[in-house]
């Protein structure tokens, strides 16, 4: 059996005033605790993910994997939401990735990775942990390192406006709406809610996804019999808190969620 991952993490953000600072971090970590379970791993850093790299990478792997094989797609970025346009999506939008080329209008929506995961062979498990905004209301923008509150530096959304790439015609406002059934093309392992703003957050100088240090964290402590259920409840042991209001998400089937966590 192969173990396949391609761990994306954009911090660069050209033509935006909206920076982020621990998503290469992020991916640094995620490739060596992958790496460490057998993984071969590839990544894509700032400028190297774009759209049409990232589709490709993610392409590339599905098509090298066989039946029994597993396939890891980790995001590290901003996340936003544009409407929708199939009519599948309760609140009226779709989710979307933020790759490095957002300002010139290329989100990667929800329906995208779906038709890529589609191309699957069978037998082929994806999972895909994304450690992002997915949606929000409101943004309130932040500097690339936020000021100090009592002696730590304050959390900051992983949120892109969709006035930053989106044409002025289709802005709308998005409304809030009930968990979507699973998708049964990969599991998905979120960082938030549809609604919530996904953060990020330095210990000491360094900047990480909150999520992903939890995430980690808690993946260190798992025995080697855990399931991805049992993996996402210790990350709600942690996730939302009183400093982070980000309530994680665990998407799949019933048997996706019973496999053993990236085995």
């Amino acid at each position: 059996m192969r173990k396949l991952a391609v761990c994306i993490g954009v911090n660069d953000y050209p033509g935006t005033d909206r920076d982020l600072a621990g998503c290469v971090n992020d991916v640094k970590d995620w490739q060596a605790a992958l790496s460490a379970r057998g993984f071969e791993t590839e990544t894509l850093l700032d400028r190297r993910a774009k759209k049409a790299a990232i589709c490709a990478a993610i392409a590339r792997l599905l098509a090298a994997a066989a039946a029994g094989d597993l396939v890891v797609v980790q995001y590290s970025g901003h996340g936003s939401y544009i409407p929708d346009e199939d009519g599948d999506e309760d609140d009226g939008f779709d989710e979307v990735l933020c790759p490095w080329d957002i300002e010139q209008g290329n989100p990667l929506s929800d329906d995208e990775l779906d038709a890529l995961f589609a191309r699957r062979r069978a037998g082929v498990r994806v999972v895909m942990i994304a450690d992002c905004c997915h949606s929000g209301t409101v943004a309130r923008v932040e500097s690339d390192r936020p000021p100090r509150l009592n002696g730590a530096r304050a959390p900051k959304a992983r949120f892109m406006p969709p006035a930053v790439f989106m044409p002025a015609a289709a802005r709308v406002k998005r409304r809030a709406a009930p968990p979507r059934a699973a998708e049964a093309n990969a599991l998905l392992l979120a960082a938030c809610q549809d609604d919530e703003f996904s953060f990020e957050t330095w210990l000491g100088d360094r900047p990480n996804g909150v999520f992903t240090r939890v995430a980690l964290a808690a993946l260190a402590a798992l025995p080697e019999s855990a399931t991805y259920r049992d993996w996402y409840r210790a990350i709600r042991k942690r996730l939302p808190s009183r400093k982070h209001p980000q309530t994680p998400n665990l998407f799949g089937a019933a048997e996706q969620t019973a496999w053993r966590v990236l085995a």
